[in-house]
């Protein structure tokens, strides 16, 4: 309870000056006068005045305000090594037990997780948390803030002016003081790579805690296979050289070899993805002699600013003899040795258009040919009706790789092209624009060149189901074959045309290995917080997925399929790094988050990086854990500027702050007792006058 004087003046303190300014020099008059009376008339004078400014005694009731303590809990991911979570969850308790103790804390406690901060790389933000713990608290109340955390914080404000307010902090460490940790941090990679060309990228490995700095083996993976083992010295920077060998994204990752005696090994591997870069594609496109789609196929080509095409039609063979003498004709010979002998491995793709054996190849470049694909090469035939006559290329060497020879018929009847039930799944052919009707929403062919028996994927069918377009491999190389020439009858819009853009690039792409359109492919990618693994397959159900969190737990989640050859799993997950997914024989790898989050740069646990601004809040910084116990210091309320730590005791300021509950207004100078005064004084005047 407070008392306090107040004023409630009868009129404006102006007209009270007013009266007040002659009053008081008539009373000066009075006593240096030397009139009888003159102090009683004074002090009729001051009642008047006084009675005019009314005062009023004021009692207020007031309640004291808690002052706020903010306990602030690390449950970053650095927080899961060893026993620190638990030792985190015993500290906060016993924090909460010993504050419970006085009413004059009020208690807010905050769970601090991994990445709540826009800055998506400081991963472990206290002091973000404690922030919003306390936005809508004045500074006065502020009693102070507990971190329990093992000490890497990513957040720490440069100075204790800018936490917001003037009490102690106070740090509680978790884990052991003698920890080691050995970790590896890529220092400097490409972001984007030629494929099949050298790029360097620098590392180098760190050790935190006793540690004889000795040389350490390092194991180099691309894409989840080992390219290199290599020996580095810790401390010391290392070039590796390395290629890409596809295009689109790549995840380099080197791991250092585990320490036994290390806290954790998740901050042994680090990672850089790459994106392949492919120079253009060089294709080479032989046609036979001019025909109605010739010119499909160059289009298509050229269309692609990732293709450099090289196309040459045979419109002279040597057969042919009119007596135009040679240095008159306007024709270039037919490069055959450059192309096919001395360059054919230049080519990543070789593409027949209804061609046929008129001896401008000799027998031996075909099996040079052959020989190519084998070896990794790519061919596409366009085949019409040469491929069913007597000079197919069938009969060349080219049989042997071949997926389907010709029978010698050709049908020449109206026919939908229809995706087969494997081509329902094939990456080339699934989802054709059109083809999720029956008949297709595109034009009719009126060509088939008939064959015997197949090899490899049929993925479309021609009249009477039969193969219409074959995929396969041969060796190490790939090959297409299409058993029709009416092609461009799509091109030219004939009732409508048909997908063949979407079509004859994805086929291309195929045969060129692009990795999204392999039949059998595992893809795991970060959307938001979670990992989505798709399974690409041209079979039946492939079963669960194997996901290995970047802690090193394993897990399973089943694939459910979303459209034909597509199935989907999603984990959710709050963990940040790389996470390894396998099915069946397959692999691939997917980044959870930053890039190698600075949450695992630094996992040893510290005191170090909290303890100026701990020091410059008259806070303390303390570990917790001691052998298989956690023992936390008590909490002692204390006021001003007094100390704020202690052997076993940490302070809290408590506040002087309080709530105004409400106030009683007593007159000094009003009613009866005014009066009273009043009259007093006067009666005394008159009283002095009359004697």
């Amino acid at each position: 309870m407070n008392w306090s004087l107040d004023f409630a003046p009868f009129f404006s303190w102006t007209t009270i000056l007013a009266l007040a300014v002659p009053a008081a020099l008539i009373a000066a008059g009075l006593v240096f006068a030397g009139m009888r009376g003159a102090f009683v008339r004074v002090a009729a004078l001051a009642a008047l005045i006084v009675a005019l400014v009314n005062p009023v005694m004021l009692r207020e009731e007031r309640d004291p305000l808690q002052s706020v303590v903010a306990i602030i809990a690390d449950r970053s991911q650095s927080q899961t090594i060893e026993d620190r979570d638990d030792e985190t969850t015993e500290a906060v308790e016993a924090l909460r037990t010993s504050l419970a103790r006085f009413p004059e804390f009020e208690v807010r406690t905050v769970e601090a997780r991994s990445g709540e901060t826009p800055d998506s790389d400081a991963t472990t933000a206290l002091f973000s948390a404690l922030s919003g713990a306390l936005d809508d608290v004045p500074p006065a109340r502020v009693a102070g803030a507990i971190l329990v955390t093992d000490g890497q914080v990513h957040d720490i404000p440069e100075n204790a002016s800018r936490i917001g307010f003037s009490a102690p902090l106070h740090g509680l460490i978790t884990g052991r003081e003698d920890e080691f940790d050995r970790r590896v941090e890529i220092l400097s990679a490409p972001r984007f790579g030629l494929v099949d060309e050298p790029q360097d990228l620098t590392y180098q490995v760190y050790e935190s805690g006793p540690s004889d700095g000795g040389p350490v083996s390092v194991d180099i993976f691309l894409n989840g296979d080992l390219i290199s083992r290599e020996t580095a010295q810790v401390g010391e920077e290392t070039r590796l050289s390395f290629e890409l060998p596809r295009a689109g994204r790549n995840i380099l990752e080197v791991a250092v070899e585990e320490e036994p005696t290390e806290i954790t090994d998740v901050n042994n591997r680090s990672i850089a993805i790459v994106d392949g870069i492919r120079e253009n594609l060089r294709v080479l496109l032989v046609s036979g002699e001019p025909h109605a789609g010739e010119r499909t196929w160059r289009n298509l080509l050229k269309s692609d600013a990732a293709i450099d095409l090289v196309h040459f039609t045979i419109l002279r063979p040597p057969e042919k003899q009119d007596g135009t003498p040679i240095n008159e004709l306007s024709l270039i010979a037919f490069p055959t040795r450059e192309l096919f002998v001395e360059k054919i491995e230049d080519f990543d793709l070789i593409i027949f258009d209804r061609y046929q054996e008129r001896g401008v190849l000799p027998a031996l470049y075909f099996d040079y040919i052959a020989q190519y694909v084998e070896n990794g090469g790519a061919m596409l035939v366009a085949s019409g009706p040469e491929y069913a006559g007597r000079d197919s290329i069938a009969t060349t060497p080219l049989e042997a790789i071949l997926p389907a020879l010709p029978s010698g018929g050709i049908d020449e009847e109206a026919y939908y092209p229809t995706l087969s039930e494997l081509g329902a799944k094939h990456p080339v052919t699934r989802d054709l624009p059109g083809s999720n009707v029956e008949p297709p929403d595109w034009s009719p062919w009126f060509r088939y060149i008939d064959v015997g028996d197949t090899e490899g994927d049929a993925v479309m069918n021609g009249p009477n189901d039969k193969p219409l377009l074959l995929l396969d491999r041969v060796g190490e190389g790939r090959i297409a074959l299409l058993l029709s020439d009416q092609e461009w009858l799509w091109s030219r819009g004939y009732e409508g045309g048909g997908p063949h853009v979407a079509l004859f690039r994805r086929l291309a792409h195929w045969l060129m290995r692009e990795p999204e359109l392999e039949e059998e492919a595992l893809r795991a990618e970060a959307v938001a917080s979670d990992l989505v693994v798709t399974r690409q397959t041209i079979g039946d159900d492939p079963g669960p997925a194997t996901i290995i969190t970047p802690s090193g737990e394993a897990t399973e989640i089943e694939l459910s399929e979303g459209e034909p050859g597509l199935w989907e799993g999603r984990l959710e997950t709050e963990e940040l790094g790389l996470f390894q997914v396998a099915n069946g024989d397959l692999r691939a790898l997917a980044n959870v988050g930053p890039v190698n989050p600075r949450e695992y740069r630094e996992a040893v646990s510290t005191g170090e990086k909290l303890a100026p601004i701990a020091e410059e809040t008259r806070g303390s910084i303390r570990r917790i854990a001691a052998g298989d116990e956690v023992e936390v210091p008590r909490v002692v309320p204390i006021s001003g500027r007094a100390s704020a730590e202690g052997r076993n005791w940490i302070g809290l300021r408590t506040t002087e702050e309080t709530v105004l509950r409400g106030v009683d207004r007593t007159p000094l100078f009003g009613g009866f007792l005014g009066l009273a005064v009043l009259l007093l004084a006067l009666s005394a005047t008159w009283y002095r006058e009359g004697r």
